[in-house]
Formats: C-alpha cells, structure tokens, sequence
C-alpha cells in the first residue's frame, strides 16, 4: 500500500455491531460517524461499505479516515448503536457479547504506524465508557500494551465463545462490570485484518468445525493468520475466517497457486493468505466427505481494495460510499 499523493494519513475501523434487521439503525449509526449532532459533515471521513448478515444479527461497518479524525467518527458511532441496540433483545447464531461487538482500528498504508491506531482505540474505548454510562471494553492486539495479546486469545479469556456468556464473571479492561444492555466491547489495533467467508452446502455442523480446525493457524499444517469458526447459516454451514495480516513473506509451499498480496507497515513486509486459497482448501477438505463449496464473501475489502476506494470516495467528496459503490467502479 503506497503512501498517497494526497498526503492523507489514512485508517480504517471495521466496525461491528449487534444488529442487522432493523437496516435503517444500522445506517443511522453509520451515519453517526459521518456527521456531527448539528447534522455537518466531518471533513476526511468515508463509510464505505455495511455488510448485513440477517441469521447472523450483526452488521459490519467500514469507517475510513485520517488518523486524527478517526477518534470522533468511531466513538460517535459506538455512542448511537449503544443508544439504539439493546443487548437483552439480541437474537443471532454468530458470538457476540457487545451492542458494540468489535471495534478494530489499521492503517492503510506506511504514513500510519500500528502504534498510532493502538493509541487512537485506547482513546475510543475510554471515552465509550465515559460517554456512555454502563459500557465497558477490553483491549486486543497493539492496544493491549505491553501484552499485545490477540483478538482470539482475549475473546476466549472474555467468554466470548460461549453461548449464554457470564457477564458478572468478566474482568472488563475499561469501565465497570459489564451491563446486559450493552454487554461488552472490544478495541483495538493490528494490521489489516480482512472477513473471508466460504459456504458449504451442508447442515453438518461437525463437518464445518473439522474444516475449521483444520485450515486454523494454531492447527500444524493450517493457513498462517487465520482464525476459524463454523456456523450454521441460511440452511447451510458458513466457514467465517479472520484473515489477518503476517509479518514478513508467506510460506513458499503455500504461494503455488497464487501469489500472497503483501504490503508494508513502517518499514515492515506484511502479506495476508487470498480468498482464492482458503476457498480452495475449504472446498478440497468439504469434497473429501462429499460436499460442495456454495460461494465466498469478503466482508468489506482487501486492504489494498480498502485503501483505492477510500482515497476515490475522498477526493469525489462521496461520505455515503456505500450507497455508490456499486455504480462506481476502480
């Protein structure tokens, strides 16, 4: 990701929030971000793109902006869902244990260092809890300092796999035992981390989470950077990956088919597994047992598509990205 000749020091906050049904709640929190409570547009700030998964519940928000302005579009944001989502009326098979699930800030390109984002989540999750009343966080990758301990890690150690989740059991980072109408958010920093989700044409949970174990990072063998989980939805079984970014070049055993996109983060290589890969090994591992592969779905962008279509909205002056998307084209 090339330093741009607009001079913006840009990143970008896949926000993810507890709802999905009601669209026009999504996009007034989207919408929070954009605009300030007189209704003015803040200046270098773009949604992008909102993802709905209606079985799921939760919607994903992509915020991109300059690195001094992203603070007050996230918090805004976090602060009207919190509003509006109440947590003791959530339904939805996906994990959750936040109105506002997950709040992960990168950069977009070798102007922002990781520590930057790291600064600007600790700020958004302490003024979450001072804005609104209630919320608490805990603190996941660059923003858990000194431990820097990883998203998957830090939902385990909160329950967040759980199914019915403890709250009076939680030990929150920030703010105060965690509420059942907000529950309990999560903040922080890394590099880009993209959503690449493969279906398979089955109802066999058990199935889905062999898959799941297999192609996952900690398993030997499995694909560096990704995070698995297996969930039933639409009648069939979603493979929902966490494809984050891996310091330095990919293994050469893996790079046969396709090249790994790589970028550079204040000097150093970083590269992420393809879509194409994931699906590949998904679909190799499903057809052993007989079943087909019924599609792949990037939940927002890759972070080189991330940053082409946040740079085009900007200078075009487009806030509302996500409703032009689909006539504008890179």
């Amino acid at each position: 990701m090339a330093s741009s000749s607009l001079g913006r020091r840009l990143v970008a906050c896949l926000l993810n929030v507890s709802e999905a049904h009601r669209k026009d709640l999504v996009e007034t929190v989207a919408k929070a971000a954009l605009y300030d409570t007189e209704g003015v547009r803040r200046e270098g700030t773009t949604v992008l793109n909102i993802f709905n998964d209606l079985d799921y519940n939760r919607s994903v928000i992509t915020v991109v902006a300059g690195i001094d302005c992203i603070r007050e579009a996230v918090l805004s944001a976090c602060e009207k869902a919190c509003r509006l989502i109440d947590m003791r009326a959530h339904v939805g098979v996906h994990p959750c244990l936040g109105a506002v699930d997950l709040v992960p800030i990168y950069p977009l390109g070798e102007e922002v260092r990781v520590e930057d984002c790291a600064e600007e989540a600790r700020a958004v999750a302490q003024g979450l809890t001072e804005r609104v009343p209630g919320t608490s966080a805990f603190l996941f990758g660059w923003a858990d300092s000194p431990l820097e301990r990883g998203l998957a890690q830090r939902r385990k150690e909160m329950g967040w796999f759980k199914k019915t989740p403890d709250l009076e059991a939680i030990r929150p980072d920030i703010g105060l035992q965690p509420q059942k109408r907000f529950g309990l958010t999560g903040v922080g920093a890394s590099p880009y981390v993209m959503n690449c989700n493969v279906t398979i044409d089955t109802q066999d949970i058990a199935l889905g989470r062999s898959i799941a174990t297999a192609i996952r990072e900690s398993t030997t063998g499995g694909l560096p950077g990704v995070q698995v989980l297996a969930l039933p939805h639409e009648g069939t079984v979603e493979i929902a990956c966490n494809v984050e970014s891996v310091k330095g070049s990919p293994p050469s055993h893996m790079t046969a088919g396709e090249a790994w996109p790589s970028f550079s983060i204040s000097g150093q290589p970083y590269c992420h597994a393809p879509a194409s890969l994931i699906t590949a090994r998904v679909a190799e591992l499903a057809g052993r047992q007989g079943v087909c592969t019924k599609g792949t779905a990037l939940v927002g962008f890759t972070p080189r598509e991330c940053r082409g279509l946040a740079e085009l909205a900007l200078t075009q002056g487009i806030a509302e990205f996500w409703k032009e998307q689909h006539r504008i084209r890179m």
